[in-house]
């Protein structure tokens, strides 16, 4: 499923094509892409795009006074181009004559059309826009970490209140967003920090130390293009990304821990799995306050 870093790959690797456009035609090949608007999508024909943004794994082309919100899911993608593929799902053709396509393997994915309000904090509402207004349907989206808004203290000091495993914090995009199980357990390898520990039980320093490996994770991924373990994520030009050569505990498990050489172990965590290193993360006493 594409996190932020994908997300934000898809982002800049659109920008450039779409900003500043307007569209000029609409296609819809398959019901559900447009599941939220039975009307269909014909509502953003010859709107102008001034931005496209992006808040944790949620992109937006921003209009005026409304935004076409796009959310992947499990296997989206955003084509230039016209994309010769029984995957196609929607088509958008801009005032340039160039082509959009959304390719949706798996159909989880969506494009709604949505109106916009300023953002409870009065910052700017995503990456890739000063604009204050988001869409209605992202207001219950936290900031993510890549958001210049975000400040690791506090959001430190609000973990340290919360009473639930700090794996199921970096999960919940309704408190930090973006973040999947890639990332979650890529941040908690580097950190040293089993998920399955409290937050409330570590200190205020380890729970910088988490977000702050998440951050640095992230952007290294973005540089990377994001990862990629098959071809339901490529980036706008059908590339995949590469991050995942440099993963080092997701997709690991039974090999050695890069940092001490215990093999890696795989166990079942909220539906999911969590990857993860029993030597350097070791869920001790929880009254350690590690």
């Amino acid at each position: 499923m594409p996190e932020l870093p994908e997300a934000e790959t898809i982002r800049r690797g659109l920008e450039p094509y779409v900003k500043g456009k307007r569209i000029a035609a609409v296609r819809l090949f398959h019901p559900r892409v447009a599941r939220f608007n039975p009307e269909g999508l014909d509502g953003i024909l010859n709107l102008r795009i001034e931005a496209l943004v992006r808040r944790g794994k949620y992109l937006w082309f921003l209009f005026p006074g409304s935004a076409l919100v796009a959310h992947l899911r499990m296997s989206g993608q955003f084509r230039i181009g016209k994309v010769d593929s029984p995957h196609l799902r929607a088509r958008l053709t801009l005032s340039d004559g160039t082509a959009v396509s959304f390719v949706d393997q798996r159909t989880f994915g969506y494009l709604h059309l949505d109106c916009v309000a300023p953002a409870a904090d009065g910052f700017p509402a995503g990456c890739g826009s000063d604009s204050l207004c988001l869409p209605v349907s992202v207001r219950k989206t936290a900031r993510d970490l890549l958001d210049p808004a975000v400040n690791l203290d506090r959001l430190a000091a609000e973990a340290k209140k919360r009473r639930r495993a700090v794996k199921s914090l970096l999960l919940a995009q309704d408190f930090v967003s973006g973040i999947g199980n890639i990332y979650a357990d890529e941040a908690l390898w580097a950190a040293r920090i089993n998920g399955g520990r409290r937050a409330d039980t570590l200190s205020l320093s380890a729970l910088h130390l988490l977000f702050a490996a998440a951050r640095e994770i992230m952007k290294r991924s973005i540089d990377c293009g994001g990862t990629s373990f098959d071809k339901l994520y490529v980036n706008v030009s059908g590339r995949a990304g590469y991050f995942a050569r440099s993963l080092n505990a997701y997709g690991r498990s039974g090999q050695p821990c890069l940092r001490c050489g215990t093999l890696l172990v795989k166990e079942p965590f909220m539906g999911r799995s969590s990857t993860y290193c029993p030597q350097c993360q070791s869920r001790r006493k929880e009254k350690d306050g590690r």
